[in-house]
């Protein structure tokens, strides 16, 4: 299997996505999505982690402005929408598979961890359960893959074209 292509995980990445986070990033494999401005928007982070203990979530969302934007949508209950879309309308829900199988293989190209076998994440390939894990992903994979990560970042007060990132070292807005 080929490795995910997300970009390489620097000392400087690390430290943002700590910042971001308000505790140190744990077992950070790659950056699967960057702000327009470069700082890490999604980590990729490995099906295992140094404890021991199996994550089945790859793509985590880390930045802050997007985290914050995607819980306001779960907040208003879009999900009970979302899973009605999935339940009503075939195509969503095929491509909701696709996107499960397409999340498995790139953990899996990562790594294989029997206790999480078939276990993706954001309720995925059934129901909705986390937008912030559907979004990360779509984010990661790119339009088309998640669809209903696609709708939800769609919906989102937040989007990646637009910098809304800190500075994490002044703790201020970047560029002050």
């Amino acid at each position: 299997m080929t490795r995910p292509p997300f970009g390489p995980v620097t000392a400087e990445d690390i430290a943002t996505v700590s910042a971001q986070l308000g505790r140190p990033a744990r077992d950070v494999v790659g950056i699967a999505a960057r702000c327009v401005c470069g700082a890490p928007t999604v980590v990729a982070t490995a099906p295992r982690l140094g404890d021991g203990t199996p994550f089945p979530t790859l793509y985590y969302l880390c930045h802050p402005a997007a985290t914050a934007a995607v819980s306001f949508l779960e907040a208003t209950q879009v999900m009970n929408e979302y899973n009605e879309l999935l339940a009503e309308d075939d195509e969503v829900r095929a491509r909701y598979q696709a996107a499960h199988e397409s999340f498995l293989a790139d953990r899996e190209s990562l790594g294989s961890v029997p206790e999480i076998a078939g276990i993706s994440s954001g309720g995925m390939p059934t129901r909705v359960k986390c937008l912030h894990a559907l979004v990360a992903h779509s984010l990661a994979a790119g339009p088309g893959v998640n669809p209903i990560g696609d709708l939800a970042l769609a919906r989102s007060a937040w989007t990646p074209s637009v910098c809304e990132c800190l500075d994490y070292s002044a703790q201020g807005p970047a560029g002050a």
